[in-house]
């Protein structure tokens, strides 16, 4: 089966920071562009960064610049999100997925997703 599972989100306070995997089971994540993206109840799903095949482009939305950082262990079939400085807006759940060249029109095959949630 092909998998993707994310992990790593938690509560944190504003200012905080969380690290995010997302883990590749029955396939080889060097041959896809992986992109984060999340949605927070009663919004649309939003883009959060991407990274292509090799790592060696990353693409991240407006909102997060700065912030977060993404990078990829082929290695170790992961791709992680490093989040810094983290915004109560921030608040969401967290999904990767296959979006090839980085479009932000990504495959529909999603994993249960990690819950991110920023309050004091």
């Amino acid at each position: 089966q092909l998998q993707l599972v994310e992990s790593g989100g938690g509560l944190v306070q504003p200012g905080g920071s969380l690290r995010l995997s997302c883990a590749a089971s029955g396939f080889t994540l060097d041959s896809y562009d992986i992109g984060w993206f999340r949605q927070a109840p009663g919004k649309e799903r939003e883009g959060v960064s991407c990274i292509s095949r090799s790592g060696g482009s990353t693409d991240y939305g407006d909102s997060v610049k700065g912030r977060f950082t993404i990078s990829r262990d082929n290695a170790k079939n992961t791709v992680y999100l490093q989040m810094n400085s983290l915004k109560p807006e921030d608040t969401a759940i967290y999904y990767c997925a296959v979006d090839p060249l980085c479009s932000g029109y990504p495959n529909n095959s999603w994993g249960q997703g990690t819950q991110v949630t920023v309050s004091s």
